[in-house]
């Protein structure tokens, strides 16, 4: 199998070379198919550079979406580099969930890879994602914050798909005085992963150094409007946050029709298990639906979330064609 689609989610153009053109459903990446609307009647003055008070004013209203004090935020161009930057900052004794994603391992050179079930060492760092990505797992904050108590050294929480489910955040429990990083991404919840945005949440020492690696204009002016903005729209998030795991009953069942169980505790993506994930990721693709597939895992495909009756009843139809 290529490597685009074993790697992380996405690479519909590797798809149409592979398996042909057509129209194609991406369910690949766990991305809302429903995204924020107000971007699109946006403009934006590519003349002239970001304004520092526009960004201050982007990470004051995601902290207050986050409920974490804005000292503690710094937006990045996306979670994926706050990933590496923050990795590259603390460095050390370093353990990452697995099965995890992907870049949790890379953070930190020479990081070991752990199991959920195995309590990680007194005083070495652990990555992990909650919710889990690809399984979709998801642990209580109590629980995470336990590892904390314990000892462990940095605690890296990547939060990238919690937006819907608020509750299962540790934001609030960042501080000066508590080794616990928080990393949250914008383009999955709000559907608009090609703005680049996310944000890192820390003590301000490491806010201060990413800043320091992050220089002047971080972050585009469209990329601070759109998602001041969006953070601001409480009534989209509620709606959002309501209507994501109604549709994701209707994948379960549509997915259960097959013979599949779904798992999982993120409404975004699914993760199921079969005989072959390889040979049912290509038979989809053959029909212009494309998946996830994982190269250590040949039996997991995972599967986010249809943008609407149509593309559900596709992939049902799909599923049903052995």
């Amino acid at each position: 199998m290529s490597d685009p689609w074993t790697w992380h989610g996405g690479g519909i153009e590797a798809a149409k070379r592979e398996f042909g053109e057509g129209d194609w459903i991406d369910l690949s990446t766990g991305i809302n198919p429903h995204p924020w609307p107000g971007a699109a009647g946006m403009a934006f003055d590519w003349r002239r550079l970001p304004e520092p008070e526009h960004l201050a004013r982007l990470e004051a209203v995601a902290a207050d979406y986050f409920g974490v004090d804005p000292r503690h935020v710094c937006a990045v161009p996306g979670s994926e580099i706050g990933l590496r930057l923050v990795g590259a900052l603390i460095g050390g004794d370093t353990a990452h969930i697995a099965p995890g994603y992907r870049t949790h391992g890379a953070m930190i050179a020479g990081s070991a890879e752990t199991r959920w079930d195995v309590a990680p060492g007194a005083t070495g760092n652990l990555i992990l994602a909650n919710p889990n990505n690809p399984d979709g797992r998801a642990l209580a904050p109590d629980a995470l914050l336990g590892w904390l108590e314990r000892g462990v050294g940095w605690l890296l929480v990547d939060e990238a798909f919690a937006d819907a489910d608020p509750a299962l955040s540790v934001a609030a429990s960042v501080a000066d005085d508590r080794k616990l990083i928080v990393f949250r991404s914008f383009g999955k919840f709000f559907g608009l992963a090609g703005v680049r945005l996310g944000f890192v949440l820390a003590p301000q020492a490491i806010v201060a150094a990413l800043r320091a690696r992050l220089g002047a204009w971080p972050l585009s002016e469209a990329a601070i409007a759109i998602g001041t903005a969006a953070y601001a729209d409480a009534g989209w998030i509620e709606a959002t946050r309501q209507r994501l795991p109604a549709e994701a009953i209707a994948l379960d069942a549509a997915l259960a029709r097959h013979g599949y169980r779904a798992a999982g505790a993120c409404p975004l993506f699914r993760l199921i298990e079969t005989d072959d994930g390889r040979a049912l990721f290509e038979r989809l693709a053959r029909r212009a639906i494309l998946t996830r597939p994982f190269a250590d895992e040949p039996r997991w495909l995972r599967i986010g979330l249809p943008a609407d009756a149509e593309a559900l009843a596709r992939l049902d139809a799909a599923l049903g064609h052995g």
